[in-house]
């Protein structure tokens, strides 16, 4: 489906009461936007064993942080497209700092991030009273060549979240990398170490979403660590 942004989505599943809106991350180099390879298999998972919920995976016109600004509008208009009274934002990686962004949106309850990366001057007072759960692998890095957000990149922000009134949870996970899952050059998707524990933490945030008795920051802030 286009967006009026000129972005792409594709929606999984019912969207009439609630939907996760899920962005993807980027890059330096300024390319025409992809599907995640990550949430593509996040959503292939979860989508059968959550059946009541709707998931909106967006496609950016641009996937670079140097768009950054169009990346939020792509999201901003997904939101509205999929027109879920309440909403949950997926963002791996700087698909993290796009969710903030537009996490005061009215039907916007929480964010969860997957090695999300937040930085310094991004504004994290829209999680103000919302729900923001972060999960990280505990081997993420930034390497010469290889993507990365550190663990205690996504803490600080996560802290400073917390410090502006957001509530919520963080989690890590010895020995998972930098994502999910990986596209192979023939277009399968070839699962990350841990992927299945990143699967389950975020399966039980999305149950406790899509739950009627549901009331967003309803847990105190935290660190755990995910075996």
């Amino acid at each position: 489906m286009r967006l009026a942004t000129g972005a792409e989505v594709r929606i999984t599943g019912p969207t009439s009461e609630c939907a996760v809106v899920c962005v993807n991350g980027g890059q330096a180099r300024e390319i025409e936007g992809t599907w995640s390879a990550s949430v593509e298999w996040l959503v292939g998972q979860l989508a059968p064993r959550l059946p009541d919920l709707g998931f909106a995976e967006v496609r950016y016109r641009v996937k670079s942080w140097k768009h950054l600004e169009s990346c939020v509008e792509d999201a901003r208009a997904a939101v509205y497209e999929v027109g879920a009274p309440r909403v949950a934002l997926l963002g791996f990686s700087m698909g993290g700092a796009v969710s903030i962004a537009i996490a005061n949106e009215p039907q916007v309850e929480e964010v969860l991030g997957l090695a999300p990366w937040i930085p310094d001057q991004l504004d994290v007072s829209t999680l103000r009273r919302k729900r923001l759960t972060v999960v990280h692998g505990a081997l993420d890095r930034w390497l010469p060549g290889i993507p990365g957000v550190s663990a205690s990149h996504s803490r600080k922000g996560f802290d400073r979240a917390r410090e502006r009134g957001a509530e919520g949870r963080y989690v890590l996970i010895p020995g998972a990398l930098h994502g999910l899952a990986l596209r192979s050059p023939w277009g399968k998707l070839l699962p990350l170490p841990k992927a299945g524990r990143w699967a389950q933490v975020v399966e039980e945030e999305l149950q406790r979403f899509s739950s009627p008795t549901a009331t967003g920051a309803a847990e105190p802030a935290g660190l755990r660590t995910a075996p």
